[in-house]
Formats: structure tokens, sequence, C-alpha cells
């Protein structure tokens, strides 16, 4: 296991219990030390708290989207490391577009294979490859 120091931390920023469960369960098979938030009102102070290396992030959410959100960690110089991947359902060419144009780092959409969130992962988060590949 990758666990020289510290482990990868993730937060998930998801309402969707069902999506959320099968993230718990990827991530954690995974390696990585991960959290989640289930509306966008308590994303940003759990953002500036934990300064989790990536933010698995939902489009849609409730009270504060997905969108802003990614634009305020973007604003704030003391989340510049921080690693953004958007998930949406509606996956358009123009709701990837406007994402990335946000500063997210990767763009998903709902459903996803496993094997592709764990891929956009290890490229966010390229230490996490370098450790044992079971």
């Amino acid at each position: 296991m990758a666990d020289s120091a510290t482990k990868p931390r993730v937060l998930v920023v998801e309402d969707e219990d069902n999506i959320a469960i099968a993230l718990d369960y990827l991530l954690t098979r995974e390696g990585y030390s991960h959290d989640r938030v289930a509306n966008g009102a308590d994303a940003m102070p759990r953002i500036r708290s934990d300064r989790p290396d990536v933010v698995l992030l939902d489009v849609m959410l409730p009270e504060v989207s997905g969108y802003e959100i990614c634009q305020d960690i973007r604003l704030d110089p003391d989340l510049r490391g921080v690693k953004i991947l958007m998930m949406t359902a509606r996956g358009s060419a123009m709701e990837r577009r406007k994402g990335l144009a946000l500063g997210a780092d990767g763009f998903i959409a709902k459903p996803f294979e496993l094997k592709e969130l764990r891929e956009e992962l290890r490229r966010l988060v390229p230490d996490i490859a370098e450790g044992d590949d079971a």
C-alpha cells in the first residue's frame, strides 16, 4: 500500500447516497483516505479545513453548485494545490468546457466505469500509481 507518509486525501462532494457508496468502496480499495459532504454549502469550509489532495465534485448539488465550488477553490491561493475532478450526469461537451474553464483538472460523466475513475485519480495524484498495483 502507498502509505509511506500519508495516503492521498480525497473529499467527495456528492448528494446521491448510491453514488457516494460506490465511491467509498473504490476509494477504500485504492488506498485513499477520504470523506464526504452531501451538499454544496458544506464543501468550502471542509475543503479549507482539510486541504484534500483531490476534490471529487458533483456539478448538481443542493445549495451551492459544483461550478461555484470549483471557482471558489481556484480563487483561493491557499488551495492552489487541490486537484478538482468534476462529475455530472449531464456530461455534455458544453458542461465539460465550462468545468475546465473554471479550473477543473478533469471531468467525468456519470454513470462512470470504476476503471475510468481510477485512471483519472491516478492521473491527478500520480504517487498512488507508483505504489503497489494490486
